[in-house]
């Protein structure tokens, strides 16, 4: 199957979601945890039936809170975010809860983080992810070091992480609308973990584009690339179809509180598994044939 001819499409497909990604972000943003705003959430189960959102929302507002969301979650379970309460705003929700017909209402979990916790939580966030991608960047140039211009190698790895990290974003800034999902503390851990996998999965392929080079140096470095992805997809595929069915039982009978993380590691392995086949090697291609708009003819011969 030849994959390399088809480049232009696949890199096409990839900026236009990559284009679509970022106008969600930038119109939508983020639905931000209480890890990176500051805030309390608080998770309430009533024993008497299911009040409603409309009442839960109601006491809120008597206790001060109007702005405070509420999610239900099934078995007359109830997520709330708000602002920070401290112990006497809690006390005060506490009381109007109790006031519910549905009531008494059991507290199942509660989480407070401050302002500064905040804002050293987002620092650490952006910290991390670009200490993983210099690391990233910098290992592969140490481990191609072997083949000429091992920073092609490197550069092509971080497009396709760079691609893998912004459509993920994208995809959460939606669901974010569609489903409240939230951008917390362990979504960074989900997102690292998405760039470890990519990595992975694109490194496999380029190692084996390095023994074809060396196996046959004389031989056109676009055939050369399809021939190494041909030889890799199965396993790739193979390996991502396996990942993918344990997270998905996973997000079907692992319960709420990993929710969102699971969604993280389940679209960035979909979109990690496409980049490392159909965008990391694709730019080498283009790289060496001097073509980096995917809808450019360039000087060569065309596939």
């Amino acid at each position: 199957m030849d994959i390399v001819a088809k480049r232009r499409i696949f890199l096409t497909i990839s900026i236009v979601l990559a284009i679509i990604s970022v106008g969600v972000l930038t119109t939508s943003g983020l639905n931000l945890g209480i890890d990176f705003t500051s805030g309390t959430t608080l998770t309430y189960q009533f024993t008497a039936g299911d009040p409603g959102t409309v009442k839960v929302t109601e006491a809120l507002a008597k206790s001060g809170h109007p702005g405070a969301i509420v999610q239900a979650m099934g078995d007359d379970q109830y997520f709330i975010r708000t602002d920070d309460l401290g112990n006497s705003g809690l006390d005060a929700v506490n009381e109007e809860i109790a006031k519910l017909a549905e009531a008494p209402a059991r507290v199942l979990d509660t989480s407070t983080v401050g302002a500064s916790v905040a804002e050293d939580t987002v620092k650490n966030a952006i910290t991390a992810v670009i200490v993983a991608a210099v690391c990233v960047m910098l290992y592969i140039m140490y481990a191609f070091r072997s083949v000429p211009n091992s920073y092609k190698y490197a550069f092509a790895a971080i497009v396709a992480l760079t691609h893998d990290v912004v459509i993920v974003l994208g995809v959460f800034a939606v669901l974010g609308l569609a489903i409240n999902a939230e951008v917390n503390a362990i979504f960074i851990v989900g997102i690292l973990t998405v760039i470890g996998y990519s990595v992975n999965d694109t490194i496999v392929i380029f190692d084996r584009i390095r023994e074809n080079v060396t196996l046959a140096p004389g031989r056109e470095f676009r055939s050369t690339v399809n021939l190494s992805i041909n030889e890799s997809v199965t396993r790739s595929l193979g390996t991502s179809i396996t990942t993918m069915t344990v997270i998905l039982a996973m997000l079907l009978f692992g319960g709420a509180s990993l929710r969102d993380f699971l969604i993280v590691l389940l679209a960035g392995v979909m979109i990690g598994t496409y980049s490392s086949i159909f965008i990391a090697a694709q730019v080498l291609v283009l790289w060496e044939r001097r073509g980096f708009l995917p809808w450019r003819r360039t000087a060569a011969t065309n596939s």
